[in-house]
C-alpha cells in the first residue's frame, strides 16, 4: 500500500491553502503507517507509552469528530473510541487492526471535509464546550492541522524506531 501525498499550494486563497495542508499532513499520517503489519503498527514507542502509530491514527479520528462533527457540524455522537468521553482510550491500540482504525478515521477526515466544504466562510462560529467558548472554522482547521503536525513528528520517531525509515 502506497499513500498518495500531494504537495500543499503555494499560491491560493486562504481556505484552499489551510484545506491544501491539512489534507498533506493527513496523507503524511497514513504514508508513515505504509508497509507495517498490525503488530508494527501497535508498537509502543517508549514504554510504558501507549503511543503507537496505529494509536495516532485512532486519536486522529477523534480529533477529526471532536472538532468537525461534534463542534462545527454541532452532532451530537460520542466519541470514536470512548463512550465515556476519554480521549486517551485511543492511544491504547494494543488489540486494534490497521483495517479497523483506518476506517474509522477515513470515515471521519471524508465527515471532516464535506462539513468545510458545505460551511460559507472560515467565518462559521459553532460553541467548543470543551474550551468553554465559540471558535471559528478558521481555528478548528488551524489547530487541527497544527495537531497532525505535532503528531507527525512523532510519527517519525515511531517509524524509524520499528523498522528505520525516516523522512516523510
Amino acid at each position: 500500500m502506497t499513500t498518495e501525498r500531494i504537495p500543499p499550494p503555494v499560491i491560493g486563497d486562504e481556505r484552499a491553502m489551510l484545506r491544501g495542508f491539512l489534507d498533506y499532513q493527513r496523507a503524511t499520517l497514513a504514508m508513515k503507517c505504509d508497509g507495517l503489519s498490525d503488530e508494527e503498527l501497535r508498537r509502543r514507542s517508549m514504554p510504558p507509552s501507549t503511543l503507537s502509530l496505529l494509536g495516532l491514527v485512532r486519536h486522529m479520528a477523534e480529533v477529526e469528530r471532536a472538532w468537525f462533527r461534534r463542534v462545527v457540524g454541532g452532532e451530537d455522537v460520542p466519541l470514536v473510541w470512548s463512550d465515556e468521553g476519554d480521549y486517551q482510550v485511543a492511544y491504547d491500540a494494543s488489540g486494534a487492526t490497521r483495517s479497523q482504525a483506518f476506517a474509522a478515521w477515513q470515515a471521519e477526515v471524508e465527515h471532516a471535509r464535506r462539513i468545510e466544504l458545505r460551511a460559507p466562510s472560515l467565518e462559521v462560529t459553532a460553541h467548543a464546550a470543551r474550551w468553554e467558548q465559540d471558535v471559528s472554522l478558521r481555528l478548528v482547521m488551524l489547530h487541527v492541522l497544527l495537531e497532525y503536525a505535532r503528531h507527525n513528528g512523532h510519527a517519525d520517531l515511531i517509524r524509524e524506531g520499528v523498522d528505520g525509515t525516516v523522512g516523510a
